[in-house]
């Protein structure tokens, strides 16, 4: 059984909501915030990415960043730039990119269904970014950016959500990048009420995009449960923000890798390693090399486009995780072949959403900045989720999610 419930959301007023939102913390560095934020003193990004208000050489996990999307989340609200609703509310979120649609709720979603394994992860943490998320809850005392979540789609769910977006949208505008972001407020009490209720009836969910964001959610709220002597679990703690968005709505892109270099091999010697494990088609240009079914690789080396294609017997196709398509591509290839045994901690190598396209591939190459580049079949969500059921983990940079959810929109107070 899944929880969710309302909340009192804390959103732009309708005349700035699209100056207010802004890309996630994750997607931009602080020179890209900066110079997007510049001459927009209402952009999100002042909470998000609060170092652009500081100086420069600023150790972006100290203190003074964190007190700072604070005092810039205070301002926003103290200025009348954001409201908060009276009644406990749930969203509806769509967005279009490029002609695909997709209906996501905007809810709370239980830290307990978090800790009991019921919103499924298939993504390790790191320390240091759980830390900088934990502090960033802390700090602000809010969850500033919603945890993308899945679900299977069901019937009744959709119909209530395609009743809902019949009338008048809060907000609806088209951001920089081309994407439409529209929100409605759901009024009506027993809308709300049969939300609920459905999703209650689902066994689970699952974590799209954001494990850090939930994990770090989850952390902060037992530590405020442990710190309240007069815990009763009906805290605003006990919960965070997230998006649920039915399974065959989402759209998942190929998350690609550049490696600086061929591990000591010649360009020969290398296609020789390489043919062993795969069969090696050289191909005319990046429009015939790019991927078109599962088992099938791009790899662009030395101003050429190959498609390599793995040979029977190199991964064992009953394991969920070793039959994937990055995994096969990082035990037969990246690991054995170029020496990257880690690609979480290996500088060597760099990973790039299918958002860029394969010629981003080809001018990271082009470059010298990197020595060979390799586009992949994207992922697909019954994957993510028969490995999620499974209790597995996927190799890093697995599935890159488009469109991205804008950070502002929506923001949950902790109390």
């Amino acid at each position: 059984m899944i929880k969710i419930k309302g909340f009192k959301g804390v959103r732009p007023k309708k005349d700035l909501a699209e100056k207010i939102a802004s890309h996630p913390y994750d997607v931009l560095n602080s020179r890209e915030a900066k110079n997007l934020a510049k001459g927009n003193p209402y952009s999100f990004l002042h909470v998000v990415k609060s170092e652009i208000d500081l100086p420069d050489d600023t150790d972006h996990y100290s203190e003074s960043v964190y007190q700072k999307a604070s005092d810039n989340l205070k301002k926003m609200i103290n200025e009348g730039w954001m409201i908060q609703d009276k009644q406990d509310t749930i969203y509806v979120y769509r967005q279009i990119m490029n002609g695909h649609e997709q209906y996501g709720l905007v809810v709370d979603s239980s830290v307990q269904d978090y800790i009991d394994g019921k919103i499924r992860i298939h993504e390790l943490t790191r320390e240091v970014k759980e830390q900088d998320r934990i502090n960033h809850v802390k700090y602000t005392n809010a969850n500033t950016g919603p945890v993308f979540l899945t679900y299977p789609a069901k019937e009744e769910i959709d119909n209530l959500v395609a009743k809902i977006v019949k009338v008048a949208p809060e907000y609806d505008f088209t951001a920089d990048d081309g994407i439409q972001h529209t929100l409605w407020v759901v009024s009506k009490k027993a809308d709300i009420d049969k939300l609920i209720e459905y999703f209650s009836k689902l066994e689970c969910t699952y974590v799209a995009d954001g494990h850090h964001r939930s994990k770090s959610a989850a952390m902060v709220g037992e530590m405020k449960k442990q710190e309240n002597p007069n815990h009763t679990g009906d805290e605003e703690y006990n919960w965070f923000l997230s998006v649920l968005f039915p399974d065959n709505q989402l759209k998942i892109l190929d998350y690609n890798r550049v490696v600086k270099d061929l591990n000591g091999f010649s360009k020969d010697e290398l296609l020789e390693k390489i043919s062993k494990k795969f069969d090696l088609i050289q191909v005319c240009c990046q429009d015939t090399a790019k991927p078109d079914e599962p088992l099938h690789f791009g790899m662009y080396l030395d101003h050429q486009w190959y498609i390599l294609r793995a040979k029977d017997g190199i991964f064992d196709k009953n394991d969920p995780v070793e039959s994937l398509d990055i995994s096969i591509l990082q035990n037969n290839l990246l690991s054995e072949i170029l020496g990257i045994g880690d690609p979480r901690k290996d500088n060597r190598i760099d990973f790039v959403g299918g958002i860029r396209g394969l010629s981003g591939l080809e001018r990271r190459v082009d470059s010298g900045g990197m020595a060979i580049a390799f586009a992949l079949y994207p992922t697909s969500i019954n994957q993510l989720m028969t490995i999620a059921d499974a209790g597995k983990i996927m190799p890093p940079k697995s599935t890159w999610f488009e469109p991205k959810l804008r950070s502002g929109l929506l923001v949950h107070l902790l109390d």
